[in-house]
């Protein structure tokens, strides 16, 4: 099973080609089309698009490379790792707070989704339930405890895309 992150990459790779070769050699076209190209703002935009978007392709391409590397069966079990879905409680406000363990391009602190690199995910990684970590925060250090874990192996493949 090919992870989502993987899957969103290649949409957006596959978005970002249409766009290098066909929208972009029509837009590039119709700015020659105007005249002068040293006076030509359009021909400059167009153009900067077209070098903005082939370094994002290659930037999306390596990524793709690095993440299909990892498969649902190469994640470990049992053992907080990406996918995972993470309870702790805040040892020092008693308080429960669920974390998403994510990569980097799916973080959304707002909604929960934590990166694997963020110092929050470093020390959850390879715990697991009952297990205390401490974290320094813009706040301070922060001690937490695992009082839940599902794996992404134990999570519904749609379950995890929500």
């Amino acid at each position: 099973m090919e992870l989502p992150i993987v899957q969103r990459l290649k949409k957006e790779l596959q978005e970002l080609q249409y766009e290098l070769s066909h929208k972009l050699p029509k837009e590039l076209e119709e700015a020659r089309a105007h005249g002068d190209l040293s006076e030509n703002a359009e021909y400059e935009a167009a153009k900067a698009r077209q070098e903005l978007v082939q370094v994002r392709i290659s930037q999306i391409g390596g990524r793709i490379r690095e993440l299909s590397m990892y498969t649902v069966a190469s994640i470990p079990e049992g053992v907080v790792a990406y996918g995972s879905r993470v309870t702790v409680e805040d040892l020092g406000e008693s308080e429960e707070i669920v974390y998403h363990i994510v990569f980097p391009e799916e973080a959304d602190g707002a909604n929960g989704k934590i990166s694997l690199g963020s110092p929050l995910g470093r020390a959850l990684l390879n715990r697991t339930v009952g297990d205390e970590i401490e974290v320094q925060t813009p706040k301070g250090k922060r001690q937490y405890q695992i009082i839940d874990l599902v794996t992404i192996h134990q999570i519904d493949s749609q379950d995890y895309r929500r």
